[in-house]
């Protein structure tokens, strides 16, 4: 027999439920399982740990990679006095596709791996290299296709490709060289324990979302992943198409907001909520690969209050 639900019984629920909406922070929000984290990128001395802890940020990422292990673990002890977490580190460019220059990136990046254990971070955001120089399509003409086995590209554009036989040679030289470098640099990601995150910041390649997912899943490799950045994509296609496209490989997000010009082609970036990214979308997307974890605003010349609050909205699918 089916049991039967009395009005005492229900009113506690309502209290219970009640409680728990109460104890529950906007991040949290009972339409999503996923828990987020804001952060910004700052130097984590003492006062901007501060500032930002003051703001309602839950941690930092920096661009200091190049500091010793001793440095870094100062840093470290600082946030977590201050209740901050340094989640990531930000290397940047390299220059894999340069061969008088990859040994001596190499040994950056290593050193970056080393800091970034000692910061406590998880993850360090590396772009491996860029090309440029030649004819590129613009980035509503991209009509991409690849070889399944190497990645490599064998149409940018429909049509003709003539125009652009220098950029799918370099694009293809480049794709080889990072997955050399990269491979080298994995036994120091696991001895340190720190991912490496790709990241595809307008460096003219990797483009669309399936290809770079492909070449990010090539490693098949715990210790080589992604880094999302929202903002940086949307000219190419919508952030959303790109999160589905990499899935789990996300281990950090960057927020940022890009307004395309009104027929779609270019435009400019914004603050966060200001442009054409549809963030209850994107938060749907965040929701359905289960991510759990920061969200890193890269912008500037906002109060750190309003970045705290627009974040708030976003996590809360708004």
């Amino acid at each position: 027999m089916r049991d039967r639900i009395t009005r005492r019984h229900f009113l506690a629920a309502g209290v219970a439920a009640g409680a728990a909406t109460a104890a529950c922070p906007a991040r949290c929000e009972a339409a999503y399982r996923t828990r987020l984290y804001k952060a910004m990128i700052a130097n984590p001395t003492d006062e901007e740990l501060r500032r930002h802890k003051e703001a309602g940020f839950d941690g930092l990422e920096t661009s200091r990679w190049n500091v010793s292990p001793d440095e870094a673990t100062q840093a470290h002890k600082r946030a977590d006095a201050a209740g901050m977490k340094i989640h990531s580190v930000l290397f940047g460019w390299a220059n894999f596709n340069h061969k008088e220059k990859v040994a001596q990136d190499l040994a950056n990046v290593e050193k970056a791996l080393r800091a970034a254990a000692a910061y406590g971070a998880t993850a360090l955001l590396l772009v491996p290299c860029r090309v440029g120089g030649m004819p590129i399509p613009e980035a509503w003409e991209f009509q991409i296709d690849f070889d399944d086995r190497t990645g490599h590209v064998r149409r940018v554009v429909a049509g003709d490709n003539a125009k652009y036989q220098a950029y799918i040679e370099a694009h293809n030289q480049a794709i080889d060289a990072s997955r050399s470098a990269v491979e080298k640099l994995i036994p120091t990601a696991e001895k340190t324990g720190v991912i490496i995150a790709l990241e595809n910041v307008w460096n003219n390649l990797w483009v669309k979302p399936a290809l770079f997912a492909h070449f990010v899943k090539s490693f098949q490799c715990r210790w080589v992943q992604s880094y999302f950045d929202i903002g940086n994509h949307v000219k190419y296609a919508p952030p959303e198409e790109w999160i589905r496209a990499l899935g789990k490989t996300i281990v950090k997000f960057h927020v940022k907001d890009f307004k395309l010009n009104p027929d779609g082609r270019g435009g400019k970036f914004v603050h966060p909520r200001d442009g054409s990214v549809n963030w209850p979308a994107v938060r749907q997307e965040i929701e359905n690969i289960g991510y759990n974890g920061f969200l890193t605003i890269e912008d500037g010349g906002l109060a750190l209050e309003e970045f705290s609050r627009r974040l708030d909205l976003i996590i809360a699918g708004k």
